[in-house]
Parts: structure tokens; C-alpha cells; sequence
């Protein structure tokens, strides 16, 4: 920072960046050279210095007098910064003062702030412009430059800050730190914005300036401990008020209502301030065109930015337009080749289109939109005019084109479901005409022959009264098929109505049907006049017919569906099924004499005709009109249906043999395998007994274990013999055993893990008493270490989780410190017990570690000492030392192996034993 006249400077470049710069040389300009804003300079700083001296029980009331002897100077430092100053001189002479005053600046300077061109003696000697600079470096430096908002300059910070809070009140628009704030309102609606109990808002009103500033500056003060520091009249009289005053005054507000304000040097939760300049001293040539060059190339890096974000929105902008352009004529377009397979393959270009298509352009549409608002952002932090887009490109006009497109798909998704509704109602009435077509056709085959035929004239009376029943009955079901031809014109009809593809078609179809069927009724009525003049029918003949017509024909499909049941196939797989079908059949069967019965009334009409006929002599009169159904037909299903009854007790009888026989095979696996299964429980549960080291010792175990072994294969015979119990089950289709809960497969496998546990605690056992003989420990040491891992072993698994392990270490007497030392050295432990990470250790490995801890055991230090004996303390040996000193193999073993001293003073052949010794034991890659 910078005062006129190079008074003061500051290096919060880095901070406030180059607009800060702008501002300064703004403020050299204008700041100082203007009385009324020095008068407002010098009422807000009094009162800002005021609002911390206070703290202290002081304070000042004429800034460019009360700072002269560098007393309050100093404690005002003391204060805001949390720190201790030297002790101030108290005597009342020149040099006093100035000394004092130093100490302030120089405390100043210490904490970042360059000065430049100011000296102790123009603050002892009262000039009010050098005074208000450095009360402003102070307000900089320790209220101001640690804020930030957004990573954005101090100023900018603070005033989005006063933007975001204030934009949602009425008339209210804060662009600066000047004539945005004349009228109060933007005082108060930061106020009511976090203490709204405090004003009531809506009251207040824009013409009203001089009531806002005293309302929101009464309220500051009364609630918020924050001092007046400006004055309604100067801000309301003055044409553009004082920046530096709104500002240090806003930040008091900023503080107050984040929370924030500490008495430190450097306050850690600040978050945005007021961006602060001041007026900016002359520098050199150099400087300043260094300064310009910045300066510039800023801000055709902004401008450069600028014009690319418009580019880009004009390329997307551009892009996204013309794919609605082409998008819409297809979404209009209500074109389809009137076909249900042509509109589901519509429906499903359309559903590509809003899969694969459109959601590329919605993320377009979004990046569009953040683009504008980021560009129009920028801009207007840059003091840039708004960006307007080319006509017919606004966001508006492409939010206009997206409305239109969203209510053509709308519109064309629901024009495509309607028109699938559509044909698939025409496809069903297309296939529902076409069946009752058929079915009519098929009905109408020959009836226009037999219509027109004259074989009544030779016929005699009886055979002219059965062709009147007969046309009678053809008269019926002709008026039956009626309502069926005008479903086929009513369906034909409403086919036309929605446009049917092959319309023509049908509509050849249904007059061919129409005109067959007016020439049926003619026909018709002409036989019906024809027979009505032949009156000689055997009456007698024909009603015997058509009562066996009415009976054969409900029989007829008894003796149909009785065969069938009687020849069905059954699937049973339990004695109470079987039981049910045979207790079913027995049921039929006490209804056959009344079949017998109907059977034999039935016969009799034929036998009563055929005695008729006989006797007159009547020519075709056994022939029956009313039915197709003959005796002869009736008495070979009737024969079959007395046959198949002896052959379904039989069946049934079979079938209840093998149920009787499946369930002997159920209670014999059941009864074998319900002693199979709980033997080989027990013999796990001994094992793993066993296996925990619980009883005797180590030979005893094995022993035990080996006896438990030859048991169990022993026992294997019982496996057999329950394999092949099992192999009958399977072969007799039997899936389930309500006698025993073992299956065959779970025996298999509790056989398998018997073995398994044996072998594997076999092993277990005999390697713990290599253990033992090599390690040298005693029984007792062996079933102390047992018992100490049983004892943590709380599932039983035969492993020990880490922390496990570290609480059996602990109960052994094992010494692990709670410090990050003794986590490092059970990390040690877990790297020999468990070196493959697995998460748990094994009784073998617990034992080897406790071994190796409780035995003595040789070291690489140990060998290499006992080489170092042999070499005569010389830190390599010859081969003839080896070969006199060890016997002749081991001599040669050494002499292949050490590799040649690398060291100085060595005679040639020298071998290495330390390295030698260390590779033994793996300390090293040797």
C-alpha cells in the first residue's frame, strides 16, 4: 500500500493481487486529495481504534494527537495482535516519542508490512495524512489480510459476501463499498439477514436513508458491539462516500456475524473482507512499466478466457439448436405404414433416441447453461459488461427450443402408444374375423348341395318325416350360425372404420359370406316348403332316433373320458398316494352298474328301430339323421372300457407293491444311517479332543489317535453297506426320508472330515514331539503351552486370532508393552509365527516360537565367534586354518562356500566368516 506523497507501502500484493494495485492508484488519486473523505477516513478509524482500546480501558479522541507520544500506539498493537511489545519509554521528550513510535513501526514491519518514506517524526509531529496511512496498514494487516473468500482478493471476498447475503431483499444491489450503501438498506438487511429479531425489514423503505443508517448503525452498536464509525449526514451528503470507511465498517459486520473476530495477528477463521487499497506511492520507471505489463496481460487473460467461454456457448449453443431443428420433423411426423410391426420398430427408434440420443444433449444443455452463468459470473467480477448472446441464441430462446422439443416427444410418445392401441386392436379383430370366417366356411362346406338336393322324392314316408327332422334341425342351427355372420359383418365393418391394411380383402371375404349365406337361407326356405308337402313319416322311427341321439351321445363321452382315466399314467412316491388313486378307482367302479344300465337302455332304441324297419320294410330307415353315433360303436367302448378295469387294478396293485417296498428301503437307511451318523460325531468329537492336547501325553495322544484311526476303518464296512442301501433308494426314484434327518452326502462328508481331522491330528501330534526331542522341553513345559492356547482357543478352531496370541504371550509371562515399542515387538512375533500373514497362528507355530524363546539355541553372533577363536581374532581365515581346526568334510563344505574377504591387510585366499556365518541364519542374501 501506498499514500500520497510516498508516505507508506505495503507487500500484500501476493494477497490482494493486481486489482488491488488499480484500487491504490485509484485511492492516490482521489482518497486523500478529498476533504470529506479524510473527515470520514478519520471518524471511522477513530472509532475502529476505539473498539480495541477499549478492551484495555482507554481509547482516543483526536487520532492525529493521542498517537504523538507512541503510547497508545503501542498498546493498540499490543491488543490486536495478542503479543507483548517492548517496554515503552516514558519520558515526555522528542526523542521519547520518537523512540516509542519506532518500536510501533517497527513491530509493523515485523509481521510483513514494507514501509516506505515514513518515519517516526511524522507521527510524533501530527500530520493527519500519515497517521490515517498507518492506522490503514494496521486495519490491512491485522483485520483484514488473512480473509478470503472463494480464493478470490480481500475486496472481492467481502463484497460476494454482502451480495450472497443481502440478494434476497427488496431493493437492495451491492456493487461497492460506496453508493451501494447510501441508503442504509444494505446495513440493515445484513443484519436482519442473521439477527432478524433485530430489525423488522419490511418497514423500512428506500427513500427513507437517514432512518435506515441510524437504525441499522443504533442496532450495530446496541447488539452487535459494533461502534458507530461512520456518519448518517456525510454518507447521505457526500456524492460518493469514503470506500476505505464502508469497508473498514462492513468488516466489523463480517466479523460479528461469522464469529470470527479474535484478538490475534493472523485469525484463522476469517472468511472474506474487504478488499483494501490505498494510495500507491510513484515507483520507478522500471517498476511501473513492470507493473503496466502485469496489469495487461491480466486482463487479456481474463478477456482471452472471456472470449472463449462465448465461443464455446456459441458452439454449443449453435450445435444443440440444430440437432432440435432436425430432431423436431421426426417427432412431428405421424407417417407409419399402418403395420404393428412398422410402429413397434417407431417405438423403438424412439426409445433408442431417448436412451443413446438425447442424453448426450441434456448434459450438452446443462454444460450450456453452466457456461453462461460462469461466463456472466466472471464478467461481472471483472467490471466486464454482461455478455450477449447472438440473436435467437439467449438462453431463454434455447430453453424455448427444449420446452418445444420435450412437448413434441410428449406428444409423439403418446400419438405412438395410441397408434400401437390402434393396430393392435386391428390385428386382433383381423385374426378374430379371420377365425370365425374359417369356423363359418367350414360349417358351410356342401350345405348348398345338400340343399338343392331332390332325394326326399324318392323317398318313402318314413324316410320324408326324418329329412324334415334333419332340415328342421339344419333350420336351428342355421339360425344359430346367424349371430356368427353378423359378428363377421360387424367386425369386417369396424376393420373398415380403422382403416385396416388389407381391408380389401376382407371386405371381398365378408360379401362372399354375406352372399353364400342369403342363398342358404333361400335355399332353405324352398327344401322347408318341399318336405311340408310330403307328409309320410314314420313318426315312431323318428322318435326313437332322436332319443338316441340325446342319450348315446352325453354316454359316448363318459365311455371317451372313462378310457382315458383308465389308461392314464400316475406318478406316486408314497403308500398314502397310491392309496387315494385305488380308493378313487374302487369308487368308479360301484358306478358301472348304472353305466350298464344306460348302456343297455340305449341299445334297445336301436333294437326297437331295427324291429320297426324290419317289419315295414322301410328302406334307410336304420339310418339315424340326428347323430353319427352307431350301436356298434357304443358296444366297442363300452367292451374296451370292461376290459381296462381288471388291467388298472393291477396296475394300481403293482404300484402299491413297489410304494411298500420303498418305504422298507427308507426305514433300512434310516435305521443305518441314524447309527452311522451319530457314531462318527462322537469320533470327531474324540479326535478333536484329542487334539486340544487334553488328555495324557504326547505319545499317549498318538497312540489314541492311531487306535481311533484303525476304529474307523474298522467301521468302514457300516459305509458300505449303507452305500448300497442308498445305490436301492436312487434306483427306486425315492427322494426324501421322513425316518432320519443324514442324507448319504453328509455322511460321505462327515466320513471324509473323520479321516481328514484323524491324519491331519496325527501329524499335529508327531510334529509336536519332534518339538519337543529337538527343543529339549519338558511335559509339563508341553502341556503349559497346550493349556495357555486352549485357554484362549475360545472357539476351539486351533488357532489363535492376534490379539489372542498377544493375551497368551501375556499369561506365559511374556513381557509386551503397550507402547509403540511393544506393538513393534509383537509385530516381530507375528512376522516368525505367522510369516504368510494369514491372520491367525497354529499350535505348531505357538510351540516352535515358545520353544525357540524358552531353549537355548546357537546365533550367527555365537558362530562367528567361535570362527573369530579359530582365525587367531583376525576378521578372516585362511583354508589351511580350516582344514587343521575341522574335520575334512566340513572343512571343504566352508572352504566352497565362504566368500573371499573383500577387506585390506588380507593375505590372498582369504575367506569371509562373517558372511559366511550371517547367510546361515538367513541374515543375509549370501
Amino acid at each position: 500500500m501506498m499514500m500520497a506523497n510516498g508516505v507508506i507501502t505495503n507487500n500484500y500484493d501476493g494477497v490482494y493481487g493486481d486489482g488491488y494495485m488499480e484500487q491504490e492508484e485509484e485511492w492516490e488519486r482521489e482518497g486523500l486529495l478529498d476533504p470529506a473523505w479524510e473527515k470520514q477516513q478519520k471518524k471511522t478509524f477513530t472509532a475502529w481504534c476505539n473498539s480495541h482500546l477499549r478492551k484495555a480501558g482507554t481509547g482516543i479522541e483526536n487520532i492525529d494527537e493521542d498517537f504523538r507520544n507512541g503510547l497508545k500506539l503501542m498498546l493498540l498493537l499490543e491488543v490486536i495482535s495478542g503479543e507483548t511489545l517492548p517496554k515503552p519509554d516514558r519520558g515526555k521528550m522528542r526523542f521519547h516519542k520518537i523512540a516509542n513510535v519506532n518500536k510501533a513501526l517497527d513491530f509493523i514491519a515485523s509481521k510483513g508490512v514494507k514501509l516506505v518514506s515514513i518515519g517516526a517524526e511524522e507521527i510524533v509531529d501530527g500530520n493527519l495524512k500519515m497517521t490515517l496511512g498507518m492506522i490503514w496498514t494496521i486495519i490491512l494487516r491485522f483485520a483484514i489480510q488473512d480473509i478470503s473468500v472463494e480464493e478470490m482478493t480481500a475486496k472481492e471476498g467481502l463484497l460476494l459476501w454482502c451480495q450472497r447475503k443481502t440478494a434476497p431483499y427488496k431493493n437492495v444491489n451491492v456493487q461497492n463499498f460506496h453508493l451501494s450503501f447510501k441508503d442504509g438498506l444494505a446495513f440493515c438487511a445484513l443484519i436482519h439477514r442473521h439477527r432478524p429479531d433485530l430489525i423488522d425489514y419490511s418497514k423500512l423503505s428506500k427513500d427513507n436513508p437517514m432512518e435506515n443508517l441510524n437504525t441499522a448503525f443504533d442496532v450495530a452498536e446496541k447488539y452487535l458491539d459494533i461502534p458507530r464509525m461512520l456518519d448518517p449526514d456525510d454518507l447521505i451528503n457526500t456524492p460518493k462516500p469514503d470506500e476505505r470507511a464502508i469497508m473498514t465498517y462492513v468488516s466489523c459486520y463480517y466479523h460479528a456475524f461469522q464469529g470470527a473476530q479474535q484478538n490475534t495477528a493472523m485469525p484463522d477463521e476469517r472468511a472474506v473482507m474487504t478488499y483494501v487499497s490505498s494510495y500507491y506511492h510513484c515507483f520507478s520507471g522500471a517498476q511501473k512499466a513492470e507493473t503496466a505489463a502485469n496489469r495487461i496481460c491480466k486482463v487479456l487473460k481474463v478477456n482471452q478466457e472471456n472470449e472463449r467461454l462465448m465461443e464455446e456457448y456459441e458452439r454449443l449453443a449453435s450445435d444443440l439448436l440444430e440437432w432440435i431443428r432436425r430432431t423436431m420433423p421426426w417427432l412431428n411426423s405421424r407417417q407409419t405404414d399402418n403395420s404393428l410391426a412398422g410402429c413397434q420398430k417407431k417405438l423403438e427408434d424412439y426409445r433408442t433416441y431417448r436412451r443413446k440420443h438425447k442424453p448426450p444433449r441434456v448434459e450438452q444443455k446443462a454444460k450450456l447453461e453452466t457456461n453462461f452463468n460462469t461466463l456472466q459470473t466472471k464478467l461481472r467480477l471483472s467490471n466486464r459488461p454482461a455478455y450477449m448472446p447472438t440473436e435467437g441464441k439467449m438462453v431463454s430462446d434455447i430453453a424455448q427450443a427444449w420446452k418445444g422439443l420435450e412437448i413434441a416427444e410428449k406428444a409423439f410418445e403418446e400419438w405412438l402408444l395410441s397408434e400401437m392401441m390402434r393396430l393392435e386392436r386391428l390385428e386382433y379383430l383381423a385374426q378374430k374375423f379371420k377365425h370365425k370366417a374359417d369356423i363359418h366356411e367350414d360349417w358351410t362346406r356342401g350345405k348348398e348341395e345338400m340343399l338343392q338336393s331332390q332325394d326326399f322324392r324318392q323317398c318313402k314316408l318314413y324316410d320324408i318325416k326324418a329329412l324334415k327332422k334333419k332340415h328342421e334341425a339344419f333350420e336351428s342351427d342355421l339360425a344359430a350360425h346367424q349371430d356368427r355372420v353378423e359378428q363377421i359383418a360387424a367386425i369386417a365393418q369396424e376393420l373398415n372404420t380403422l382403416e385396416y391394411h388389407e381391408v380389401g380383402a376382407v371386405n371381398a371375404r365378408c360379401q362372399r359370406i354375406c352372399s353364400q349365406w342369403d342363398r342358404l337361407g333361400a335355399l332353405t326356405q324352398r327344401r322347408r316348403l318341399a318336405l311340408d308337402d310330403a307328409e309320410r313319416v314314420l313318426e315312431q322311427i323318428d322318435l326313437l332316433h332322436l332319443e338316441f341321439a340325446k342319450r348315446a351321445a352325453p354316454f359316448n363321452n363318459w365311455l371317451d373320458g372313462t378310457r382315458e382315466d383308465l389308461v392314464d399314467m400316475f406318478i406316486v412316491h408314497t403308500i398314502e398316494e397310491i392309496s387315494g388313486l385305488m380308493d378313487a378307482h374302487a369308487r368308479f367302479k360301484a358306478t358301472l352298474g348304472e353305466a350298464d344300465k344306460e348302456y343297455q337302455a340305449i341299445v334297445n332304441l336301436v333294437h326297437q328301430v331295427e324291429s320297426i324297419v324290419k317289419q315295414h320294410q322301410i328302406p334307410g330307415g336304420l339310418e339315424n339323421p340326428y347323430t353319427t353315433l352307431t350301436a356298434h360303436e357304443l358296444n366297442r367302448k363300452w367292451s374296451d372300457v370292461r376290459q381296462l378295469v381288471p388291467q388298472r387294478d393291477s396296475t394300481l396293485a403293482a404300484e402299491l407293491r413297489k410304494q411298500q417296498n420303498n418305504e422298507t428301503l427308507r426305514r433300512q437307511f434310516a435305521e443305518k444311517a441314524n447309527a452311522v451318523g451319530p457314531w462318527i460325531e462322537r469320533q470327531m468329537d474324540a479326535v478333536t479332543a484329542i487334539g486340544m492336547g487334553l488328555q495324557g501325553s504326547l505319545e499317549d495322544q498318538l497312540r489314541r489317535l492311531k487306535e481311533y484311526e484303525a476304529g474307523v476303518y474298522a467301521y468302514k464296512p457300516h459305509i458300505e453297506e449303507l452305500e448300497r442301501i442308498h445305490q436301492a433308494v436312487q434306483e427306486g426314484m425315492i427322494f426324501e426320508n421322513r425316518y432320519s434327518q443324514y442324507t448319504m452326502e453328509t455322511l460321505r462328508v462327515g466320513w471324509e472330515q473323520l479321516l481328514t481331522s484323524i491324519n491331519r491330528t496325527i501329524n499335529e501330534v508327531e510334529n509336536q514331539i519332534l518339538t519337543r526331542d529337538s527343543k529339549g522341553i519338558t511335559h509339563e513345559q508341553l502341556n503349559e503351552f497346550r493349556a495357555s492356547f486352549n485357554h484362549f482357543d475360545k472357539n476351539r478352531t486351533g488357532r489363535l486370532a492376534p490379539e489372542e496370541l498377544k493375551s497368551c504371550l501375556v499369561s506365559l509371562g511374556y513381557s509386551i508393552g503397550k507402547d509403540r515399542q511393544g506393538e513393534l515387538d509383537f509385530q516381530r512375533i507375528l512376522a516368525v509365527v505367522d510369516p504368510n500373514n494369514t491372520g491367525y497362528v497354529s499350535f505348531d507355530a505357538f510351540l516352535d516360537f515358545m520353544t525357540r524363546e524358552s531353549t537355548d539355541t546357537d546365533t550367527a553372533e555365537q558362530v562367528i565367534d567361535s570362527f573369530r577363536i579359530l582365525a587367531g581374532d583376525k576378521p578372516y581365515i585362511t583354508a589351511e586354518e580350516l582344514r587343521r581346526e575341522l574335520p575334512p568334510d566340513q572343512a571343504e563344505y566352508c572352504v566352497a562356500r565362504m566368500p573371499p574377504y573383500r577387506g585390506s591387510g588380507a593375505p590372498p585366499g582369504a575367506l569371509d566368516y562373517m558372511a559366511f556365518s550371517t547367510a546361515l541364519y538367513g541374515e543375509t542374501d549370501l
